[in-house]
Formats: structure tokens, C-alpha cells, sequence
């Protein structure tokens, strides 16, 4: 039995390395524990995969339906003009716009889903009002955090925690029980950010921040002239490319401009190359022979293709890939010029980089090859916001089902998953989601993340894991009463979150907190409620939340901001948490 508890700490401190070292994705991450779990005998394999079945898994999937449904009928673009137009009077005006409707939405709708629908509305109020993107996008983040704590259905924690307590035979939570405490964190935190973060987020000018104005700086024409020792060379095999790195867009062939390329297209005599390259090798190219350069900008793209700014969002099957293991330009017929990855603007040997979520790409292609990639969730576009047409018909009645899945679960009428199920269902027999735009509604990667650290907890629940070290908070914490008990598992747990995944910290310490109640002889309901809240309420670096990772790049922040901006932010909610919570749900 000792050997067990043993194991499964061991393996909870390697899950913990391996989620702040970031050497996998999350959702591996969360697997191989798992598989680690079972590997070492410490659970079943039907006690390892019982996550892929667990009530907080089948009901945050059929929640991603429901809120897919809502959301790919148009409806929230409806507002779209509304927003820009206020947007534009100030940007206080606009900071209060774009805060107050993220959080409404991000309730009841997946937080990474609205960012990703308010990032590109709010660039474009951006370039046309000139506030600077930094100002503007990490409030729209943290709103986003605020909002999802609202209600039940508002995060996957919220769903994951609630469904520990009944799995431990304690009461669900309802859909509205800690709506008014999270109001009260939610009205502080907004003080904050309209009166206080202004000062603290960085003001760098727009057009520091364009990627396509950095990378026009680098774009050249090259004429293949005679000598030259890549003339009949496969693209591949060319000098250009093996020792100046240089990134080949197009081929104009006997006034034939050409953008279908690939790695054994050959290099003829006069042709002209439009190509991206790394600054250092501009003047390198100007003393080698068989090379004429011309100038060039990147904007004047013809025919149906253009330049697109666009994000990798997060579960997209971009990230912890390169551009060559996945064959992006053949596969999606787009070329990518260059990558904004975790604040840096990389140009040189750009098919080796290994993509991750947040990473900004600058993409050459057509609108319909772009489509494509936004239709399968890969990426979203930031450069510019076209309206989605509001379909009424799958509008309203996807509305109607959104609404009744939560009045089902508010009024008991039968639990959120049942409901959840119910919602789902409705929106494919409905047509509003076609079967493989329901599929393409969940976040898998979520889905395994979810049952993978699932395995923590249930490890823990079996060895007396968490009961060991219940009593270790007990008795280091012993003296203290309840309510300082509370704050400093809230500090724990916040600063957990901003180390390894939300949802790891969530169901390690989710048992281990209702074991510490039942040793303390209180009520579980406030130390479930601190698990949830600062398990979403985190600011304090651009990784430790999804929508945080979204809005790095777009804003062009570097890590210190986070730091700055969101370190008194999360003390600030730390404390007022720690009032507002016992206030709300006495011990």
C-alpha cells in the first residue's frame, strides 16, 4: 500500500515537472501520467481511463456543442458593429465595451472561443483609432477569466470541480450558487483594470507592432541572371535556400506570376523570385554573382492572394508541429513568411520552427485557402474582420437551446450533464451543427487534458494520497482558523495554477481539500470554491490560461508585462477572495 503511495506521488512530482518545463503539450503531458499511473500498477486500466468517461469530461463536451452551436450561428457577430462603433469613441469607452461583453459571453460560451471572436474586432478598432493593441487585449483576457467564474458552465474547472464533490457524495454545485462571490471579484478586478492597468500596460505604437510592416523590410526581388549556380536547380537543393535561408513566395516566369510552389519546383534563367530572407543576408546577397536584387514590397501581392496576419488559438493541430513535419504549404497551399513566437520575430529557417499556441504567423495565400484554415480551427485571422452573415434560423433556436440547458440545470430540473446532453443533441437534430461541425465544436485537446489529470486525482483518492497530505496541511496550518486556512490554500493554489495547467492543480487539489474539511470538521463548500476561483483567476504570465497565451503575440507583450500588470491583480483578488468567499459560504 505504501509502494502505491509512493508511486503516485513520484509520478505526480514528475507530471509537475513536466508541466513547468513545457517539454509536451498539455494534453500529452496529461496522458502520459496517466499511462504512467496504470504502467506502475497503481490504477487499473479501467481506473486510468475512467476520466474519458467521467461526468465532468462528457459534460464539458457536450458543453462545447452547445456553445459551438450558439457561437457558429452568428449570432454574437450581430454586435460586432455596436462594439466598433463605441469602441471608437475613447479608449475608455472601449476598454469598458469590450471588458463588460467578453465577461457577459464568457459565462455562458468557452472564454478561448469569445477572445478569439474580440481579438480581431479589437485590432481593427485599434488601427483605426491608433491605441495601441497592448492597452487593449490583456484587459480583454482577464475580463474573460472574470466571466468565466460566473456560473457553473463558465470554465471546465468550475464543471471539474463540481463533479469531484459528487463524486465524493457531496452536493453538486448549482448552475448560479457562486455567481454573486464572483461578481463581487469580478466588480473588483474591473475597478482595477479601468482605473489602475491603464497605467501599468505598455503603450508601444501600432506600428511597432504590425508583423506584415516588419517583414516588408525584408521583402526582395531576385532576377536568376546568367551565372548564376542555381539556374536549374530544384527550389530545395538551390543555394538561396541552403546557405541564405531564404523563404522563396513566387516566381514570375515570362510575365506568368506563380505561386504554386513546391520544394523540386526548378529555377530557370530571368526569373524573377520574390522571397522573404533573414535581415542579415540582404547585403550578403548583393556581392554574390548570378544574382540581380530588386526592390519589393510585400503588399503589392496580385491575383487572389494576399498577406493575412493570423494566430494560432489554442487546441489548434498547429501547435507542437513545424511547418515542414506538417507539410503546411502543400497541405493548406499557403506559404508562411514569418513567425512571431513568444515575443520574437523569426525569419530565418522558418519550417524548423516548432509552432505553439499564441505563435503569430504571417501567411501568403487565397481568401479560400484561408477559410479552410479558420474553418478547421487551425488558426484565426487577425489582420482583418469581415462579419459573418446571422443565419436567423440557426440563430434563434440555438439561442433557445443555450438558454434551456442552463435553465434546466439552474431550476434542478436534472443535472448540467443530462441537460448539457440534451442541448447537444438538439443542436444536430436541429441541423444548427452538422455531426462534423459538432465534433469540430469540442476541444479534444481539453477532452484529453481533462481525463488525463483525472488520474491524479483518482491516484491520490485511492493510496490515501490525499488524505496524507490533508493531515500535512493540518497539521502545518493547525493553529490557524478556517478562514486563514482558506487564504493561504487560495495563494497555494493560484500559484500552482500559474506554474502548471488549471486543471492539473484543480483535481490534485480538489480531494485533498475536501479530505482537509473533513478533518478540520467544516463545511467542503468555501474550499471548493477558493479550488475554482483561483484555478481561473490567473494573470500573472501569458501561459498560465489559454486566453493569456492568445493575446501574447497580438499585443506584442513581452513576459514582464504580464508580471507587471497581472502580479497586483491577482494579490488584489487574492485578499478580497479570501473575505468574499467565507462571506458567501460559511465554514
Amino acid at each position: 500500500m505504501y509502494m502505491d503511495l509512493y508511486l503516485t506521488l513520484a509520478i505526480i512530482l514528475v507530471g509537475v515537472f513536466l508541466f513547468v518545463k513545457d517539454y509536451f503539450s498539455i494534453d500529452t503531458t496529461s496522458i502520459l501520467i496517466m499511462v504512467l499511473f496504470i504502467v506502475a500498477g497503481v490504477l487499473n486500466p479501467e481506473e486510468g481511463f475512467s476520466g474519458f468517461n467521467h461526468p465532468a469530461t462528457l459534460t464539458l463536451g457536450c458543453i462545447f456543442v452547445v456553445s459551438g452551436g450558439v457561437f457558429n450561428s452568428g449570432i454574437l457577430n450581430g454586435l460586432s458593429d455596436h462594439i466598433i462603433k463605441l469602441a471608437k469613441i475613447h479608449y475608455v469607452v472601449a476598454l469598458v465595451v469590450f471588458c463588460v461583453i467578453t465577461a457577459v459571453f464568457s459565462a455562458f460560451i468557452n472564454d478561448t472561443a469569445i477572445v478569439a471572436l474580440m481579438l480581431p474586432i479589437a485590432l481593427t478598432v485599434c488601427r483605426e483609432t491608433n491605441i495601441s493593441p497592448g492597452r487593449l487585449l490583456m484587459p480583454i483576457s482577464f475580463a474573460a477569466l472574470f466571466g468565466g467564474t460566473c456560473t457553473l458552465i463558465g470554465t471546465s474547472t468550475n464543471i471539474l470541480v463540481s463533479s469531484y464533490a459528487k463524486k465524493y457524495g457531496l452536493e453538486e454545485f448549482g448552475m448560479f450558487e457562486f455567481s454573486l462571490a464572483a461578481l463581487c471579484l469580478l466588480v473588483i478586478g474591473f475597478l482595477y483594470i479601468f482605473f489602475i492597468a491603464p497605467f501599468l500596460l505598455p503603450k508601444r505604437k501600432e506600428e511597432d507592432n504590425e508583423l506584415t510592416k516588419k517583414v516588408e523590410e525584408y521583402v526582395i526581388e531576385i532576377v536568376m541572371v546568367e551565372g548564376s549556380i542555381d539556374i536549374n536547380k530544384a527550389i530545395v537543393n538551390s543555394k538561396l535556400v541552403l546557405d541564405y535561408n531564404v523563404n522563396i513566395m513566387s516566381i514570375m516566369r515570362e510575365g506568368v506570376l506563380n505561386y504554386d510552389l513546391g520544394p523540386k519546383t526548378i529555377i530557370l534563367k530571368d526569373d524573377v523570385l520574390k522571397v522573404v530572407l533573414p535581415p542579415q543576408m540582404v547585403h550578403k546577397l548583393l556581392d554574390v554573382k548570378g544574382y540581380k536584387i530588386k526592390g519589393s514590397k510585400l503588399i503589392n501581392s496580385s491575383d487572389n492572394y494576399n498577406v493575412y496576419e493570423v494566430i494560432i488559438p489554442f487546441g489548434s493541430d498547429l501547435s507542437e508541429g513545424s511547418l515542414r513535419s506538417m507539410q503546411f504549404n502543400r497541405r493548406y497551399n499557403m506559404s508562411v513568411l514569418a513567425i512571431r513566437h513568444r515575443g520574437e520575430i523569426i525569419f530565418d529557417k522558418l519550417s524548423s520552427v516548432k509552432l505553439m499556441e499564441g505563435d503569430m504567423l504571417l501567411v501568403l495565400g487565397e481568401k479560400e485557402d484561408l477559410k479552410n484554415l479558420e474553418d478547421k480551427k487551425l488558426v484565426v485571422t487577425l489582420s482583418e474582420y469581415q462579419k459573418k452573415k446571422i443565419d436567423l434560423k440557426k440563430a434563434i433556436p440555438a439561442v433557445l437551446i443555450g438558454i434551456g440547458v442552463v435553465l434546466a440545470a439552474s431550476l434542478n430540473l436534472t443535472t448540467i450533464l443530462i441537460s448539457a446532453m440534451v442541448g447537444a443533441l438538439l443542436m444536430v437534430l436541429t441541423r444548427i451543427l452538422k455531426p462534423i461541425e459538432a465534433y469540430n465544436a469540442v476541444e479534444w485537446k481539453v477532452i484529453f487534458m481533462m481525463a488525463g489529470v483525472l488520474s491524479m486525482g483518482t491516484a491520490l483518492e485511492k493510496t490515501g494520497g490525499d488524505q496524507l497530505i490533508a493531515s500535512f496541511i493540518q497539521d502545518t496550518l493547525g493553529q490557524y482558523n478556517p478562514h486563514i486556512t482558506l487564504s493561504l490554500l487560495y495563494l497555494i493554489t493560484f500559484i500552482s495554477t500559474n506554474l502548471i495547467s488549471s486543471k492539473a492543480t484543480a483535481a490534485l487539489l480538489t480531494p485533498v481539500v475536501i479530505s482537509l474539511a473533513a478533518i478540520m470538521e467544516v463545511s467542503e463548500r468555501p474550499f471548493l470554491v477558493a479550488v475554482m476561483f483561483a484555478c481561473s483567476l490567473t494573470f500573472m504570465t501569458p501561459m498560465s490560461y489559454p486566453t493569456n497565451t492568445m493575446v501574447y503575440a497580438p499585443g506584442n507583450y513581452k513576459f514582464n508585462d504580464f508580471l507587471r500588470v497581472g502580479t497586483p491583480l491577482n494579490l488584489i483578488i487574492w485578499i478580497a477572495a479570501s473575505f468574499v468567499i467565507p462571506y458567501f459560504f460559511p465554514f
